[in-house]
């Protein structure tokens, strides 16, 4: 291994035998399998398995095969010091335009301009109807009625329901962890103490995921009667 590191230089070089390569050109991060392998070798040994490659020969997206590596057995990648955080990184940042019409509904805005608006205004003053408008002005007219229908559809909510269960202080939790020691046959399980508890949340952060999901599906389906599978209700409301 020295000697291989060692001819990535010249003997006249001043530099040390570990050279960390380095560019001026930013890395694809779209439908580039390697990326992810290269930036963590200690997870991908062997180079393969990286995300959005064309040669799979079924199609598997970003946040399946995230969601994936995640809930193995091996639990190398969700107790990784960093992975977790880059890949939910670059999964947010795939919602938030890769998944939306923003870019449609911004053309349209852009397309108002200030004095088109107070021409709008000043015939609205004036004479109390809209006639006689001009197709730009038309424009901006229904685009202000979709608004008022947004908010008249939608309404504002009338129901507020805060749910936070706390994973540190959960039987299921520290099973779900892997702490074999909790049986949750009995009525109180015996717990380790609340230092273990909290090492075991800040280790596994992804089991606590786990664990907030199987609480809050278990809370809307077994006392507000949700059914998560034709996402309805299952109560009869008279």
């Amino acid at each position: 291994m020295a000697a291989a590191l060692k001819n990535l230089v010249s003997e006249k070089s001043t530099l040390p035998d570990l050279v960390v390569h380095r560019g001026f050109h930013p890395i694809n991060e779209y439908n580039n399998p390697n990326l992810i392998p290269g930036m963590y070798p200690t997870l991908f040994p062997f180079g393969i398995g990286g995300f959005e490659d064309d040669t799979r020969s079924k199609a598997l997206s970003f946040q399946q095969q995230a969601q994936y590596y995640l809930n193995i057995a091996d639990r190398s990648f969700r107790y990784h010091h960093s992975f977790i955080f880059v890949v939910w990184n670059m999964i947010q940042r795939r919602m938030a335009h890769l998944k939306t019409f923003f870019t449609q509904v911004a053309q349209n805005l852009t397309k108002i301009s200030p004095a088109i608006l107070d021409s709008l205004a000043s015939k609205v003053e004036r004479e109390h109807r809209f006639s006689d408008l001009a197709p730009a002005e038309r424009n901006a007219m229904n685009l202000l009625k979709q608004i008022r229908s947004y908010f008249s559809y939608f309404g504002l909510s009338h129901l507020f329901f805060t749910f936070n269960p706390c994973p540190a202080h959960s039987p299921i939790f520290q099973v779900m962890y892997g702490d074999q020691t909790v049986d949750l046959s009995h009525r109180f399980p015996r717990l380790a103490s609340a230092w273990e508890h909290a090492m075991h949340l800040a280790h596994d952060p992804v089991a606590a995921a786990d664990f907030y999901e199987f609480s809050f599906k278990c809370c809307f389906k077994y006392l507000l009667g949700w059914n998560f599978k034709t996402r309805s209700s299952s109560l009869l409301w008279r």
